[in-house]
């Protein structure tokens, strides 16, 4: 296997990680807090995180970053967000405050002098209609959301699980899964206009090759034979294009799901 660029020399910029681990008991039994020891990023943004942080013991509580900020759902072993730093925020804001979003623990938020710093984790829509209008809903809102927080904080990272392939190249097979829920036209026409509201894929800056996958599913050894979607992205605010340094998918990295992305930057 190469050599894992993640694992050289520190560099001079900050650097972030953004992690759906599918539940953060589970990924911690899998090595999660030693390969984030490893990893040795500068603001973790883990998202589907499943768990309260009071059922976490010390132990895992004492091996993460100095300064930890959790925003879980109500509902137990559902959903979550959670954003570790090794600097203190200058301020840490829980939710959105559209409750139906909050109460599912969707949205935390950093700010870091002039530059913010976002976990979301955005709806599925893969268990029926319902949730898939509730994603539809959440696809909206946000949108205006963020449309309205650029005005005061107008340098956004915003880290995630967004749910959504935006392109026929970040996803192993469009044509058979052109009707499935993450793929959907209107799902990729929001990605698409959001985009274009300001923002940056900040991996597809620095690489436009195919077959680069964040999530398999567990079935069909789809894993192994690399039959992903990218669904897990940095976006950042056009105006930060200039500090953008590097940008890279971890998919060596097997505490979920889902696989890592990180994203080098000049604060």
């Amino acid at each position: 296997m190469p050599e894992n660029p993640l694992y050289k020399e520190k560099t001079k910029q900050m650097k972030i990680i953004s992690y759906n681990v599918n539940g953060i008991r589970s990924a911690v039994n899998k090595g999660l807090l030693d390969w984030l020891k490893k990893a040795d990023a500068d603001i973790v943004c883990l998202q589907e995180i499943k768990a309260m942080p009071e059922q976490l013991n010390k132990e895992v509580h004492d091996q993460l970053h100095d300064f930890t900020y959790w925003y879980p759902a109500q509902k137990k072993g559902y959903s979550g967000v959670a954003l570790f730093s090794k600097k203190k925020p200058d301020h840490v804001e829980y939710g959105c405050g559209i409750k139906k979003y909050d109460d599912e623990g969707r949205i935390i938020r950093a700010d870091f002098g002039s530059v913010s710093v976002m976990s979301v984790y955005f709806p599925s829509g893969t268990s029926g209609d319902e949730r898939q209008d509730f994603k539809y809903e959440f696809l909206d809102d946000f949108q205006k959301y963020i449309d309205n927080l650029k005005k005061k904080r107008p340098k956004l990272i915003i880290c995630g699980d967004y749910n959504i392939c935006h392109k026929a190249i970040d996803i192993h097979n469009p044509v058979s899964n052109a009707n499935s829920t993450g793929f959907l036209p209107e799902e990729r026409e929001w990605m698409e206009k959001f985009f274009k509201s300001g923002f940056i894929d900040t991996f597809r800056y620095f690489n436009q090759e195919p077959h680069n996958y964040t999530w398999w599913t567990f079935r069909f050894n789809a894993r192994a034979r690399n039959l992903g979607w990218r669904i897990d992205y940095q976006a950042v605010s056009s105006s930060l294009e200039k500090q953008l340094k590097r940008a890279l998918i971890l998919a060596e990295a097997k505490h979920s799901d889902h696989c890592p992305t990180v994203l080098e930057i000049d604060f």
